[in-house]
């Protein structure tokens, strides 16, 4: 979504410093050390739609709308 808005993640913090992000119930990743103090650090001040952007980007699950047409660009097309 370009406006970044919800795709719907959410997330969990553990006491143990863990941090689960979730998706339709299930948990996607579980961001452990730094990573997940990195994460928190930057979740911690977003807002909702930058919040979810950074849950899809440590999901890997944020490359949406254009990979369709990547496929027909001129520079992919075999013999060109």
């Amino acid at each position: 979504m370009a406006d970044g808005g919800d795709l719907g993640f959410s997330f969990r913090a553990t006491k143990a410093g863990d941090v689960a992000i979730v998706r339709d119930g299930r948990v996607v990743v579980v961001l452990r050390g730094a990573a997940a103090q990195r994460f928190l650090a930057a979740a911690g001040g977003a807002t909702a739609a930058a919040a979810q952007q950074l849950m899809a980007r440590a999901t890997g699950n944020y490359r949406r709308g254009n990979e369709r047409g990547a496929a027909r660009h001129p520079r992919r097309r075999a013999g060109g």
